[in-house]
């Protein structure tokens, strides 16, 4: 059973599911109870907190709900508040609750949502009252990339996803030493397809340099405050490179896709290694020079940099190429030796040469959500259910993809009047 206690009414909301003991044992006999027709217990009022003695002060939040996975209790909600993540959790190996680590973009404040769990490593948040586009949230809780996380920190995580109907194009990293041309290609591109591509501004402590723009060609911050968003998972890769940090945040990459835009990241081989092990599907394209020499001809030819910086991007060079060329870190490697056909190959590989359709999908067209629902299940895909009307939604998981602290993709929402046997539904 799912509960939602509202401090403005002081009310209790069930959402009933097959969840058999929703209380941890050891607390059943200090907390409040309520017995509704066999229901398990539930958390009540201050008892939630007044049961707890491990020196969190927890007080219950507005339309808070909990749901148990394994000997865990997940308690989400409260997202108004600002002092709160919105996220807290009952270990029951250990009689504790711990505030986890929580990555990902969480949701914003919303006021009742129901919940189901999902093969036992995310949690299913769909928002009342809501809009098809921003109706679903999942809370991973022991995905894969939940658990590298637990053990780069050596606490508990979880992590945010925001469901996103429709599907994007994969994203296209592009890496490659300095000086090989990378960034004239992204530059044809962008202006032979203008409303295709968006290219994903990356973050740099460095200094601006002369007619370089804020949030255009790189968002520029400081040190400190790019350390604390790293610590907190914003960002999808980041490296030191010559002294100053730069790095991709999650956010920039997804905004590109939520804009209807296939996102182009150039980014070095370390950078495009962390952007392998993560859940972003990408296409990873390395651009090589055709001799090292040659390579050396373009850095000196640019003539703005001092002899000492162009042995750091030389030195810097030899090792990227040694790695972006074996490995199997990258899917395509192209040899920039004639920029025209070094461009029409890249185009080849994104399909934009005839071979095959490149256009955009679209998503399905928006609509609104009831404001009182619940959830049932069937075969993979999930039903929303209206209380107060012969109305039923359905979403269908089966081809989403990607996840935390990303989006996740690829959902399918619709209206049906098909008669769906509620005998068979496993309920939430």
């Amino acid at each position: 059973m799912l509960w939602r206690f509202d401090k403005l009414t002081s009310k209790i909301d069930f959402v009933p599911n097959h969840i058999n003991q929703f209380i941890p044992s050891d607390l059943e006999s200090s907390v409040g109870k309520l017995d509704l027709m066999g229901e398990a217990p539930v958390f009540f009022g201050d008892d939630l907190h007044a049961s707890v003695s491990n020196g969190f002060h927890l007080k219950p939040k507005e339309f808070e709900s909990a749901i148990v996975v394994g000997n865990k209790t997940y308690a989400i909600g409260g997202f108004d508040d600002p002092t709160s993540n919105g996220v807290r959790v009952f270990d029951k190996s250990t009689g504790e609750w711990v505030v986890p680590i929580v990555l990902g973009t969480k949701p914003n404040a919303f006021k009742g949502h129901s919940m189901m769990l999902l093969d036992s490593d995310r949690i299913l948040i769909i928002k009342h009252n809501s809009k098809s586009n921003d109706c679903a949230w999942f809370l991973e809780v022991d995905t894969r990339y939940v658990q590298e996380q637990k053990k780069k920190f050596g606490s508990e995580v979880v992590s945010w996803s925001k469901g996103v109907i429709g599907d994007a194009e994969r994203p296209i990293v592009i890496s490659g030493p300095s000086g090989v041309g990378k960034g004239t290609l992204i530059n044809m591109l962008m202006k032979d397809f203008p409303t295709m591509f968006g290219f994903s501004v990356s973050h740099t402590t460095r200094t601006p340099r002369e007619k370089e723009e804020n949030g255009f060609h790189y968002h520029f911050t400081n040190r400190s405050v790019m350390e604390e968003e790293i610590k907190a998972g914003k960002f999808l890769e980041f490296a030191s490179v010559h002294g100053n940090l730069y790095g991709t945040s999650i956010e920039a990459v997804e905004v590109v896709a939520d804009s209807g835009k296939r996102c182009i990241l150039d980014i070095d081989v370390q950078g495009a290694r962390s952007v392998r092990a993560s859940s972003l599907e990408a296409i990873f394209i390395f651009i090589c020079p055709p001799s090292f020499e040659e390579l050396e001809k373009r850095l000196r030819a640019r003539g703005t940099e001092t002899e000492e910086l162009i042995q750091k991007r030389l030195n810097n060079a030899k090792a990227e190429l040694e790695q972006g060329t074996s490995g199997g870190l990258f899917d395509h490697i192209l040899v920039n030796d004639d920029l025209e056909a070094c461009y029409e190959r890249l185009k080849e590989i994104l399909g934009l040469d005839g071979s095959r359709d490149a256009t955009l999908k679209t998503t399905t067209e928006v609509f609104a959500l009831p404001m009182e629902i619940s959830l049932s299940k069937i075969d993979g895909k999930i039903i929303i259910n209206s209380k107060n009307a012969d109305q039923k939604i359905v979403l269908d998981l089966t081809s989403m993809k990607g996840g935390g602290p990303g989006r996740t993709r690829g959902l399918r929402m619709y209206p049906t009047s098909l008669h769906i046997d509620d005998d068979n539904d496993e309920n939430a």
